[in-house]
């Protein structure tokens, strides 16, 4: 889910007298956005339980994992503009019963085919009211200090919400079935509903937004054909090749015919600045291996260190509370030392906190472990909101809608594709590395190679030694595959830390006015991003 701090709105002070209701709408609203934040991580913690219960491949389980995030990125962009075409307050409504409903059918799933469905339309649902959100309070809050506060607790819901979900998680799991973690969505969904049929203001129809259904088909279809495709590579699937070359194909088509529209679904054109395209490489790569690696680590705790659910939910909580902590601090880092060493800074910082764990095995580290997470969590997020700020820096007023789509879609995209490249290595490092034991049938022993979860699931139910060999194998077989995921992380995030320092320009400005966005040393305040409502 979105963690980003800086987002459009509007940079005049309004005269028109403030809504009585905005501050129990803007409650509404954040409720929302926290239910969309938790659902995109409160699985990591629910692999193993869920693993046992549905026994899916290690293909299976990576769709089970991501797909929500799949399929919310190209969506983001498609929904925002309907909702500008036909009405925001409908749309979130629309968007409450759906996610209601894909709760309910993920919570009760007995397949995993059935689990994957219905984390899709979670993510269909999720994709109607996360752009819905922060229109509305962009329109309900006119003054522009308020609407700074009002965009803060938004970003400060959204980054929370995406760092508890393992907890929320853990603390399910560790007590009930997995399928609570979805379960639980549904009495808030009855009691929000009612509320924004109420509180929700009807929003004009603009007849002007095109909504260009043969874009959102191709970007849809080329992100899950370029995610399954990655999938099966890690399998070493013939067609794999094939199905990652017509994603490619998809997305390709797709950028032309952006380049082609009158009213585009995603303005292309605003990468033709250098600082926009470096924060938009720098939100996606940053994603991409937080978003990745978290799912690795949840089950290193759980399967290789033996904690249970809630146990390594807590372990993770100074990632989550550091993450907080960086997308609040980074405002003022940002006006310290400006959007270029921020960027750096904080993408470094989270490469050297994830260096020590390549030499980590199967003991116990429960200090260090504790400082690695912080300057994960902390790194990525201040990253995070100088890249975020960079993006609307760059962007002129009129174009800021576009930047921010641009960026809530690079977010969406990076986890992901996290999930789908990093555990497509784990996987294709880890099975052929858990070899032979004895006692142990060929039948179990191919079941145990699709997962290390999977491996604890038929250990569980081997007779004599036979069950801790095989576990024991397993474990550090995973162990080598974190290490290699691990080691893509660290040096996509040092190439990145190199391309911030490099190309993130010094002039500050958005694109076709005469700069090429830059490094201030203070908030730039372009679109009327979040920190720069503050800015001088």
């Amino acid at each position: 889910m979105t963690v980003l701090g800086a987002r459009p709105g509007g940079s005049t002070r309004s005269t028109m007298d403030p809504r009585p209701d905005r501050w129990p709408i803007l409650a509404l609203l954040c409720s929302s956005l926290l239910l969309i934040a938790v659902d995109a991580t409160v699985l990591h913690i629910a692999v193993p339980a869920l693993t046992a219960d549905l026994e899916p491949t290690a293909v299976q389980l990576l769709w089970i994992i991501d797909v929500y995030s799949l399929v919310v990125a190209p969506l983001l962009v498609v929904f925002g503009t309907l909702g500008d075409r036909y009405g925001r307050r409908r749309l979130v409504l629309l968007g409450y019963l759906v996610f209601g409903a894909a709760s309910l059918s993920a919570a009760f799933a007995t397949t995993p085919a059935a689990l994957i469905v219905s984390r899709a339309v979670l993510g269909v649902g999720g994709a109607m009211i996360m752009p819905a959100t922060l229109s509305i309070i962009r329109q309900v809050f006119t003054d522009r200090r308020e609407r700074a506060v009002a965009l803060g607790v938004w970003s400060a819901v959204a980054a929370g919400g995406a760092a508890i979900g393992p907890l929320v998680g853990g603390a399910l799991v560790e007590h009930f079935r997995w399928g609570t973690v979805f379960l639980i969505n549904v009495p808030l969904l009855v009691v929000a509903l009612p509320l924004a049929a109420r509180l929700l203001p009807e929003t004009p129809r603009r007849d002007g937004h095109r909504w260009d259904a043969p874009s959102a088909a191709l970007a849809t279809l080329g992100v899950l054909c370029l995610a399954f495709g990655l999938k099966e590579a890690g399998r070493g699937s013939g067609a794999a090749l094939l199905i990652l070359l017509a994603g490619a194909g998809l997305l390709a088509w797709f950028a032309v015919r952006q380049r082609r529209l009158a009213h585009p679904l995603l303005d292309l054109g605003l990468f033709a600045g250098r600082g926009f395209s470096v924060g938009v490489l720098c939100v996606l790569l940053a994603v991409f291996a937080l978003v990745g690696l978290e799912l690795m680590l949840a089950q290193y705790l759980q399967l290789v260190l033996g904690d249970g659910p809630l146990r390594a939910a807590v372990r993770m909580l100074p990632l989550m509370v550091a993450a907080v902590t960086g997308g609040l601090s980074a405002a003022f880092l940002l006006r310290w030392f400006g959007l270029r060493a921020t960027m750096a800074g904080g993408l470094g910082l989270a490469g050297l906190s994830l260096t020590p764990t390549l030499a980590w095995g199967t003991e116990q580290h429960p200090w260090l472990l504790g400082l690695c997470f912080a300057g994960i969590g902390f790194g990525v997020q201040a990253a995070l909101l100088a890249a975020s700020d960079t993006i609307m820096a760059c962007a002129p007023e009129s174009r800021a809608g576009g930047a921010a789509a641009i960026e809530e879609t690079a977010y969406e995209l990076g986890a992901g594709l996290g999930v789908a490249v990093l555990g497509t290595v784990t996987t294709a490092v880890y099975a052929p590395a858990v070899g032979p034991v004895a006692g142990v049938p060929p039948a179990a022993l191919a079941q145990a190679r699709e997962s290390l979860a999977a491996a604890a699931h038929v250990a569980a139910g081997l007779p004599g030694p036979a069950g801790g060999a095989l576990l024991d194998v397993a474990r550090q077989a995973f162990v080598g595959a974190l290490h290699c995921a691990v080691l893509i992380s660290v040096v996509l995030l040092g190439a990145t830390t190199l391309a911030a320092l490099a190309l993130t320009p010094r002039r500050s400005g958005p694109v076709g006015e005469g700069h090429d966005g830059g490094d201030t040393g203070q908030l730039s305040g372009q679109g009327g991003s979040t920190p720069g409502e503050w800015a001088p």
